[in-house]
């Protein structure tokens, strides 16, 4: 029996269809209500407090930013519309985590108004925010632990990564730091993207923890938060495993009175800036069958296309498919899913096997909830598409409108 089926019907779909035109978004309401309750009961544990700060670059829409901040979520910022947007959604002060990287004079300066918590990317940005913002009262800075922590395919090994601050550097920012009167500080790293292996963010704390003990016995400074980052990653294909919260939080506990509470660091905010796994798994990219085409292979043309999902044809990532109202026939051919772009890696998938389709049909594409609508864009003059709320209580609500000829016209400059 397939195990990744979307929470909706072919009718249900059918129905908003004839309404709104294909391709467009659902998100599952009750589902990511539910992964906020899991962290929270996951890391209750933690002395100071814990919070994760939804990153918002993977699903950028006030709507869930408003619905994560009430299951006690933060939201992870890294431009100013990614600020203006959090604001939006009724955050405000420490509620944000601003982590940027080659951030321009007046994001600094918006973070700084709206009091949210800064997160630094270089030790050379510490005078550049003092010089064009002025000092906070609490800093945080980034660590890139280098060869010391293995990355992963999608972010790449850490000390060829362009962020952070290096082990050095990181002592001597803190120092710098607490030298001109800063008084508050926590730590961040971010090591990997989409990693299923729920020892990887045990391992991540242990590094952070024990830096933090080395960064007081050094400058004295003594860290009120460290930010273990995200990148917990989503069983794309059916019959993987979701990485276990509550298995990486009795790692991260243990490691805790190990390192933090025997070095008189407790007690310790824990924060982490997970994205992916709290909406990725309950978005779902709804699209029609308008083609098919039979050449030297078989092609399944859809009326969506990699501007609408672009990670497919950028990673060659598996999305898995599921052609509505034939859920449980038997695969019956081997085809490419396309796009209309102009561009050959336009493909939703490369010879899946999947049901007979023909022309007509409502395919789901799973795990669109993050970085999918976000990672749109307009090559090939492509509009980009509405999104949907499915409500606990089954009704639909839509969360963002399709874009119109008119929208992608309205930043030119008229011709004379």
């Amino acid at each position: 029996m397939n195990n990744k089926l979307p929470p909706f019907t072919k009718d249900f779909a059918a129905s908003l269809a004839e309404k709104y035109p294909t391709p467009f978004y659902i998100y599952d309401e009750k589902a990511i209500k539910q992964k906020a309750r899991d962290f929270q009961d996951a890391f209750g544990w933690v002395p100071g407090g814990f919070k994760n700060f939804f990153a918002v670059k993977a699903l950028p829409n006030p709507h869930i930013l408003r619905l994560l901040k009430a299951g006690g979520m933060g939201a992870d910022c890294s431009s100013l519309p990614e600020l203006i947007l959090a604001e939006k959604a009724g955050l405000s002060g420490e509620d944000i985590m601003f982590t940027s990287n080659d951030t321009p004079a007046g994001e600094f300066v918006r973070a700084k108004a709206m009091d949210a918590i800064i997160n630094l990317d270089d030790i050379t940005h510490l005078e550049f925010l003092e010089k064009h913002a002025g000092l906070p009262g609490l800093i945080c800075m980034r660590y890139n632990p280098g060869p010391l922590k293995g990355g992963n395919a999608i972010i790449g090994k850490p000390e060829e990564a362009k962020y952070g601050f290096t082990r050095p550097q990181i002592l001597e920012g803190f120092g710098l730091a607490r030298a001109k009167g800063i008084r508050r500080f926590g730590l961040h790293t971010m090591v990997a993207s989409n990693e299923l292996n729920p020892d990887y963010f045990v391992e991540t704390a242990v590094i952070l923890f024990e830096l933090a003990v080395e960064i007081l016995k050094t400058t004295g400074v003594k860290l009120e938060f460290v930010n273990l980052g995200g990148g917990i990653g989503i069983p794309y294909k059916p019959g993987a495993a979701a990485v276990d919260l509550f298995y990486v939080s009795q790692g991260i506990h243990e490691a805790y009175d190990r390192i933090i509470v025997k070095n008189g660091l407790d007690p310790l905010r824990i924060f982490m800036e997970n994205g992916r796994c709290v909406t990725g798994p309950y978005g779902y990219l709804v699209s029609r069958v308008i083609h098919e085409k039979n050449i030297y292979k078989r092609y399944i043309g859809l009326d969506a296309c990699m501007a609408n999902l672009m990670r497919p044809g950028m990673y060659g990532a598996y999305h898995h498919i599921t052609v509505l109202g034939k859920e449980d026939a038997p695969a019956a051919e081997t085809c490419d899913v396309t796009g209309s772009l102009c561009e050959n890696n336009d493909k939703f998938a490369v010879d899946r096997e999947l049901p007979r389709i023909a022309a007509g049909d409502l395919v789901v594409i799973h795990d669109g909830g993050a970085h999918g609508h976000a990672m749109g864009f307009n090559y090939n003059g492509k509009l980009r598409c509405a999104e949907f709320l499915l409500k606990e209580d089954g009704s639909v609500k839509m969360i963002r409108r399709a874009e119109t000829a008119e929208d992608y016209f309205a930043t030119l400059v008229p011709l004379d």
